[in-house]
């Protein structure tokens, strides 16, 4: 358990909304159902390969499911390590550019601006004192 709560644990990180983050290990053949109390839900194969609804998918995929589905996870023959994730769906609109989400362009045009500046500590962002020097600059 990364974060959240599932399968009858609780990560200790402190949450603001119901979520889940679990790694998990499957060995060939297990079957592993998807936590079914949170709307949102999915998985991203780390390795190995996974069956769903008779389909396999390989490392490297991710899956989103339709709320309400029950999901069962089938490992492949080699098994599979996956993370799984789910939490309530977000109100309104969200805005992808980069590393940020929003509810806004303006505040994703805030972010860049901020980004940009590097004054780490002193606006929306900071890095690891140790590792201000050297950081991936926005596109």
């Amino acid at each position: 358990m990364i974060l959240g709560a599932a399968y009858g644990q609780r990560a200790p990180a402190s949450v603001f909304s119901e979520t889940f983050y679990v790694d998990a290990a499957l060995e060939a053949g297990a079957r592993l159902p998807l936590p079914d109390d949170q709307e949102d839900r999915g998985l991203y194969v780390v390795e190995g390969a996974v069956t769903v609804a008779g389909q396999t998918f390989e490392a490297g995929r991710m899956l989103v499911f339709r709320p309400g589905d029950p999901i069962s996870i089938g490992a492949g023959e080699a098994g599979a390590r996956l993370l799984l994730l789910g939490g309530a769906t977000l109100g309104g609109p969200r805005y992808i550019w980069w590393n940020f989400v929003a509810s806004s362009r303006e505040r994703i045009d805030a972010a860049k601006e901020e980004w940009r500046k590097a004054e780490w500590g002193k606006g929306l962002f900071d890095l690891p004192p140790d590792d201000r020097g050297e950081f991936i600059p926005a596109p």
